[in-house]
Order: structure tokens, then C-alpha cells, then sequence
């Protein structure tokens, strides 16, 4: 839109510069053949009347050489007026020569050249002119002032005529001007317009991840050429992602295969631990010590195995939840009692068959054990969970609330991430990094939310909110 002003106004100022320079030029040409005019006709009949003139003149001789000058023009509508050493006649009787001003005379006395003075009075202009009378000697006597001045006032009506039709005439050409001037100007903004436009939409495709959009190049002027750059951009950036992507999916695909090469030896390492751990009581101290570490050692690789392998499911977009309609209450007993933290958690539930939906309990087992295992082993008891339905119709919430320190402002926001853990807030992890991740990734499958934050009274908060009666689940966002 700016743009499009901008273009109007220079043309408007355009053309309004334009009409103005053509009526100065044209107004000055049309005074300046009158001017001309006017002082060759007045040095004519000076020149003609002057060897008449006696010297030194008397004032009779001076108003007869004025009306003299002044009858000479036919138009009859010069004022002549003739001075000669505080001596003055005028060609008309009691003529007060009021155009006559001191600059003008003042001039004609300190200068032989002929001078001029345009004076406005009143309604009309009128064009003043004043010489003084030379007298041509021989040639080794040069010229003589004879002391007479002439001054001439002739009224420029004719031509102030013409200047106000010129006027006219510059008005009614300027506006039709204008308005072609404007109606270019906004075609030619169309013009740059249309292609900027396009340039933005293909700019704002590109940033919402259609990397194929290209531009049309039309022409072979500046705009044809930043098109042409924008292509070969995206064009750049669409083979850097793609074999950005290539190089992910490999990435996750390595992950996945080492994962699941390790299971196998993990699993037999995990036989022999659990027989060394039961024999660990008749080791000598030293022995059962080592013994124990790499026992523990074998179930967190184990763990950390596991979790590598559940987030390439992820990744790789083969994660599909298996729905089934239960009790969510009951779902949530068993998670706690299958993991022996009944008597760790306090709980509010609402009874049997209360709150029901369909989930995947598998997964639904893994968020709350996440999330429950992570207020254990980072927060501090007690750790309440509670389950309710939600504001939504048809969603149930599940909070997982401890009592600890907290989780640092600036954590929370990472807090979903993979791999991220925080130091300083809370106690050294035993955890892969995985556990809150996996725990998000469960959630986003059924089309729910998790939350992190901190409770005013102390400790930390996870909020899950699942919906329940849903026909389909959201489509995976995988590329």
C-alpha cells in the first residue's frame, strides 16, 4: 500500500511540477516579447523626437516632446513622462505618473542603459520604463547625456490576458495530466506489485515447509532476476533438508539397529547378573561389590536399550496406539502395584467404573510409571496421584504431584526433551534422559497434552490430559 501512495504522489508531484515549470516558461515568453517590444518602440520614437528638443529645455519644450513620444503610438495608450534637471512634463495634463517609483528613477540616474519595472496597482499591472537622452557626437567626442530622462508606463492588460488564459489553460491540461499521470503510476506499482507479492507467498510457502514452491520468471528485468535467485535458494535449501532428513533417517535407523543388536546380549548378561547377584551373599565383600555395580550397570543399559528402541518406534512413526475401553482408575492401581509403589504414592481416584475411556493401557501404564518413578526418584514424598475428568467433555487428567524442591524456571520449558537433565535442582539422575520424552510421546499418540510446573505450596506438578471417546486419533506428523 505504501508503495502504491508513494508511486501516486511522485506522479501527482510530477505532473503538477511539470504544469508549473510550463506556465513559468510560457509566462516569461509572453512578458518578455511585450518588454521587448515595448522599449525598441519607446527607443525609436526618442530617437526620432530628440534632435527637437532644445538644451538646456524648458518645461513647455519637455511636455511637447512628451506627448510627442506618447502620440507616436498608435495604440494611444502610453503615459509619457519627460524630467529635465527638477524640471518634469507628463504627455497627459496633471498626470501624478504613480507607477513611477524611487528604484526606477534612481536607476536611470546612475545608468545610461535602458531599465524596466513591472508594478502591480490596484487590479492591473503595468510595465514602467525609463531611458535617459543620448546624444551621439563624433566619434572622438563620444557620447553626450543630454540630462533628459524618459519614462514610459504602459499598461499591460493584453498581456495579463493572456497570462490568465494561460492559466486557465495550464489548469484544465494539469488535471487530466494528473489523473493519467496517477492511473500510470498505479499500473506501473501493479506492475512491481504482483511479482513482490508472489515473492512473499512463495516465501511464506518455503517457511511452512513446502520446499518445492518456485516462482515464475517472466522478462529478463531486475524482478525476473531476483525470482530466478529465489528458485536456485530453494532449490538449495530443498536438497540441504532433504539430505538433512537422509542423514536423520539414517541416524535414527543406526540407533535402532544397535538398540536391537544389544538386546540379545544384554539379555544374556542380564541371565548371568541375576545368577551372580543371588551367589553375591557368599563372595568375598570386595567381589559382591563389583558384583552388584555391574548388575546395575547391566539393568540401566538394559533400560536405556529399551528406551532407544521405544523412541525409534516413534520416530519412525510405527508407534500405533491399541485401544481398548478401561477402567482408568483401575489402570492406574495396577501400574502402582505392579511396581510396588502403593504405599509410596497417595492417591485420589475417583471409584470403579467411574472413569472410563478408551486407551492404549500399555502406553498409558508407561506415562503414569514415568512420571510417578520421576517424582520418586526427583522429588520427594509425599507423591500424590490424582485422576479426574476433565473441564473438556470426554477427557480425564491424570497429576502426578510431589513434594520436592521444584523444577528451576529455566528447566521447565526443557523438561520433555530428550537426553536433558538438570543438576542443579534436583538430585543426579539414575535415569537415560528418555523417561519424560517417551512419557510426551505416549501422550501426543492419543491426542493429549503434558504439562510441567510448579505447585505455590512446594514440589512440582505433571498434568496429563487424554481424551477419552475419540473415533480416530490424529494423524502422526512424521516427515
Amino acid at each position: 500500500m505504501r508503495l502504491v501512495v508513494a508511486f501516486a504522489l511522485v506522479a501527482a508531484l510530477t505532473a503538477a511540477t511539470t504544469g508549473a515549470l510550463t506556465f513559468r516558461e510560457a509566462r516569461t515568453g509572453v512578458l518578455q516579447q511585450s518588454q521587448d517590444t515595448v522599449i525598441k518602440l519607446l527607443r525609436t520614437h526618442v530617437d526620432r523626437f530628440a534632435p527637437e528638443l532644445g538644451i538646456p529645455p524648458g518645461e513647455a519644450e519637455l511636455r511637447r516632446f512628451a506627448s510627442d513620444v506618447a502620440a507616436a503610438e498608435p495604440s494611444g495608450t502610453w503615459r509619457v513622462l519627460v524630467a529635465y534637471d527638477g524640471l518634469s512634463a507628463t504627455s497627459a495634463p496633471d498626470d501624478p505618473f504613480a507607477e513611477l517609483t524611487s528604484d526606477l528613477r534612481e536607476a536611470v540616474d546612475s545608468s545610461t542603459a535602458t531599465v524596466f519595472q513591472r508594478v502591480n496597482s490596484g487590479d492591473h499591472t503595468s510595465l514602467v520604463v525609463g531611458m535617459s537622452v543620448i546624444y551621439a557626437m563624433p566619434e572622438e567626442e563620444g557620447r553626450i547625456a543630454s540630462g533628459v530622462q524618459v519614462f514610459l508606463a504602459v499598461p499591460q492588460a493584453t498581456e495579463q490576458a493572456y497570462v490568465d488564459a494561460l492559466v486557465s489553460a495550464v489548469q484544465r491540461a494539469t488535471v487530466p495530466a494528473l489523473g493519467l499521470a496517477v492511473l500510470l503510476a498505479l499500473l506501473a506499482a501493479r506492475g512491481v506489485l504482483r511479482p513482490v507479492r508472489a515473492l512473499r507467498h512463495a516465501t511464506r510457502s518455503i517457511a511452512e515447509g513446502r520446499l518445492d514452491t518456485r516462482l515464475a520468471v517472466e522478462g529478463s528485468d531486475e524482478l525476473a532476476d531476483l525470482s530466478h535467485t529465489f528458485n536456485e535458494t530453494a532449490a538449495a535449501l530443498e536438497e540441504s533438508v532433504a539430505e538433512l532428513r537422509g542423514m536423520e533417517a539414517r541416524a535414527r535407523r543406526f540407533a535402532a539397529d544397535v538398540s536391537h543388536e544389544l538386546r540379545t546380549p544384554l539379555a544374556a548378561m542380564s541371565a548371568v547378573t541375576d545368577v551372580l547377584d543371588e551367589d553375591a551373599a557368599g563372595l568375598d565383600p570386595d567381589t559382591a561389590t563389583a558384583v552388584r555395580l555391574i548388575s546395575e550397570e547391566t539393568v540401566k543399559l538394559t533400560r536405556l536399550v529399551d528406551d532407544l528402541m521405544e523412541i525409534s518406534r516413534f520416530d519412525a512413526g510405527a508407534a500405533v496406539p491399541h485401544l481398548d475401553e478401561i477402567d482408568l482408575a483401575e489402570s492406574l492401581r495396577r501400574t502402582l502395584a505392579s511396581r510396588a509403589w502403593t504405599d509410596l504414592v497417595d492417591t485420589r481416584l475417583p471409584p470403579p467404573d467411574a472413569l472410563r475411556g478408551r486407551v492404549d493401557p500399555r502406553r498409558l501404564d508407561v506415562i503414569v510409571a514415568n512420571l510417578v518413578g520421576n517424582a520418586l526418584r526427583h522429588g520427594a514424598r509425599p507423591v500424590e496421584l490424582r485422576l479426574y475428568e476433565g473441564e473438556d467433555p470426554g477427557s480425564a487428567v491424570i497429576e502426578v504431584l510431589d513434594s520436592g524442591p521444584g523444577i528451576p524456571g529455566d528447566v521447565l520449558p526443557h523438561v520433555f526433551e530428550r537426553f536433558y537433565k538438570s543438576d542443579t535442582a534436583r538430585t543426579r539422575t539414575e535415569g537415560s534422559g528418555l523417561g519424560l520424552a517417551i512419557t510426551a510421546e505416549n501422550v501426543r499418540v492419543h491426542g493429549g497434552t503434558v504439562r510441567a510446573a510448579n505447585r505455590a505450596e512446594g514440589g512440582a506438578v505433571f498434568s496429563v490430559e487424554l481424551p477419552l471417546w475419540r473415533d480416530t486419533l490424529p494423524q502422526e506428523d512424521r516427515s
